[in-house]
């Protein structure tokens, strides 16, 4: 199919049954607060810029929260207790930390407009960062966001080694903690599918969203 062309003035987004097979569902719009939570809560994210692009994969990638997995080198390393860890302390410096170019992606989606519009989120309450640090240094982290009981990881970084996946455990342990229901990844890597994530239909991940929409859970 092609894709949908959204309309600026109206927060209004096509059903996800209309994507295309690698799950874009519309083109343009904007990045404004009111659209980027309406998209969430019909399970569609935003994934690039100029142009602007929606998208709902099928299958979609999440962590459920009874098969996390930490292995086991990442385990003992993490008993050491070399790292520090702080929840919305850095918001934009773990944006742009996300943003830098890394082994295997000399590009990304986080762009200027990316940064200003989460940023945007993160004061209004609903995007949040988990921190990393290391003898007062930030090295590590992830940034994502939440409506309830839902949580959509964006990004992750690192410039020490394991810093991020240390920033996907906390964030995890956080998420239980809090009484979260969904923790969604959009799309598996191979570190998140280290970690236990896993491909769902489209359709039962759906299914779950207004539940977990619905849940009066807390990130920070």
């Amino acid at each position: 199919m092609a894709a949908i062309i959204l309309n600026l003035f109206r927060v209004h987004f096509p059903d996800v049954s209309r994507a295309d097979p690698d799950g874009l569902v519309a083109v343009g719009g904007d990045l404004s607060m009111n659209r980027l939570l309406a998209g969430y809560r019909s399970g569609i994210f935003p994934w690039t810029d100029r142009p602007l692009t929606w998208w709902s994969p099928d299958p979609r990638a999440i962590f459920e929260m009874d098969r996390f997995h930490v292995p086991r080198r990442l385990a003992q390393k993490l008993r050491q207790g070399k790292f520090a860890y702080t929840i919305n302390r850095a918001f934009p410096e773990v944006m742009r930390g996300c943003a830098r170019p890394a082994k295997g992606r000399e590009h990304t989606w986080i762009s200027p407009r990316f940064i200003k519009a989460y940023c945007e989120l993160h004061r209004q309450g609903y995007a949040h960062s988990v921190e990393v640090w290391q003898n007062g240094e930030l090295v590590g982290g992830l940034y994502g966001v939440a409506i309830g009981g839902f949580f959509a990881g964006e990004s992750m970084f690192h410039l020490v080694p394991d810093a991020s996946k240390a920033a996907l455990v906390f964030t995890m342990d956080r998420l239980i903690e809090r009484g979260f229901l969904l923790f969604d990844t959009q799309v598996a890597t191979p570190t998140t599918r280290q970690m236990g994530a896993l491909d769902i239909p489209r359709n039962e991940y759906l299914e779950r969203l207004p539940e977990a929409l619905a849940c009066p859970a807390s990130f920070a």
